[in-house]
């Protein structure tokens, strides 16, 4: 599974909702720290004009690319996309990243590094102990026992199963059947996880300091967490019947 031959491009897939305050900057940020990255912008149909940044950028450097989308229809759903694409287009590291600046690019390189002898590198809040900034001790609580939780029902040996910064082999995303996904939210996160280990790839951890947006608005809601909290027993049912592919 694993080829130590360097990869000769990596593509850092941006989902994107009004995030006009952001994606600039984000971009202009991540594309001078190795020659290989290349970004793919997934927008869904953002009122405040960030498809049109998006494109503007696209149009001054060649190693922008964007997809645009009718609707908001969730997380997951644009990740998907953006996975399709990235095969398509034969990249062979593709990151998962949110363009808010919570997910610190300074990580990319130790991304790069480790996706070399893994599958999929994720960056986790838990491995050594709590690193976030910024969240009220409610919301803190809550992703850390979700975090649990998932671990408990699923069995899965992974600290930050709902983290969404990670980094994989195309070889994996070309093992799953994409379409076959079921989270939208959230929990989308954890559904990949499960995937990922079930198929016996390899999954390494590192830390991460999540320091919480501040521009924009967060993208939670009730439905959102009351989706992860019945998928991951869906996933232990489908794992059991081993149903997972």
């Amino acid at each position: 599974m694993v080829n130590n031959i360097l990869p000769q491009r990596a593509l850092i897939i941006f989902p994107t909702y009004n995030e006009r305050d952001n994606i600039e900057t984000i971009v202009h940020a991540v594309l001078p720290l190795d020659p290989r990255i290349h970004v793919l912008i997934v927008d869904d149909n953002s009122p405040d004009g960030t498809g049109r940044i998006a494109d503007r950028l696209s149009q001054q450097e060649e190693k922008v690319h964007v997809l645009h989308r009718k609707a908001k229809e969730g997380l997951g759903r644009a990740y998907i996309a953006g996975f399709k694409w990235a095969i398509e287009n034969k990249y062979d590291y593709i990151f998962e990243m949110d363009a808010d600046f919570s997910h610190g690019p300074e990580y990319i390189k130790t991304f790069l590094k480790e996706i070399r002898d893994h599958d999929l590198v994720i960056g986790s809040r838990y491995i050594s102990g709590v690193n976030v900034i910024n969240w009220p001790m409610s919301r803190l609580l809550l992703s850390y026992f979700a975090n649990m939780y998932s671990r408990v029902i699923t069995g899965m040996p992974i600290r930050d199963a709902t983290g969404g910064y990670k980094c994989f082999r195309r070889e994996v995303l070309e093992a799953i059947n994409l379409d076959s996904v079921h989270s939208s939210g959230y929990s989308f996160q954890i559904e990949m996880n499960m995937r990922v280990w079930k198929k016996g790839f390899r999954i390494k951890e590192i830390p991460i300091v999540f320091i919480d947006r501040v521009a924009g608005n967060s993208k939670m809601s009730k439905r959102i967490m009351r989706e992860a909290i019945w998928m991951v027993w869906w996933l232990r049912i489908k794992s059991i019947f081993g149903q997972l592919k």
